[in-house]
């Protein structure tokens, strides 16, 4: 079995309240939805934790279905306390400049991910990653009292 990180427990007064690292694979997309839900429970966001573990699968599939790189990689997903928001953000070694909104038509199979997180979370983002790649992120705006 693969080893995975989950990093629940930042250190300082960093507003981070937990990471995962995650391996490309199928069964990474589920974990990161368990997960996800186990350690934000604590932190008790008003925000909907099933529509944030879903959009959490949606990028988590994302990334490991368009993240490329020629030695072995991971995926990363952080969630942040910001102000009163939740941010979460999906890292991989990706291109930033191939993360685009679709609108598929009735028929296509895949691109509705994007859709679906930009139809939920307050506002979304992609971008280059401080760790190399892209990522991509969403804000649930007042997810807790200030």
């Amino acid at each position: 079995m693969a080893n995975y990180e989950i990093d629940r427990y930042p250190s300082g007064d960093s507003p981070r309240l937990g990471a995962m690292t995650l391996h490309p694979v199928a069964e990474s997309v589920p974990r990161a939805r368990r997960w996800f839900r186990k350690f934000i429970a604590p932190y008790n966001p008003a925000c909907s934790v099933d529509d944030c573990a879903l959009m959490i699968s949606e990028l988590v599939t994302n990334a490991i279905s368009y993240g490329r790189a020629d030695d072995p990689w991971v995926v990363r997903v952080e969630w942040f306390r910001k102000g009163a928001s939740l941010r979460v953000e999906v890292h991989n070694p990706g291109f930033p400049a191939s993360v685009r909104l679709r609108r598929p038509d009735a028929d296509d199979a895949h691109g509705r991910g994007l859709l679906l997180v930009d139809s939920i979370a307050d506002s979304w983002h992609r971008g280059p990653s401080r760790f190399g790649g892209t990522v991509v992120s969403f804000e649930m705006a007042d997810a807790w009292p200030l």
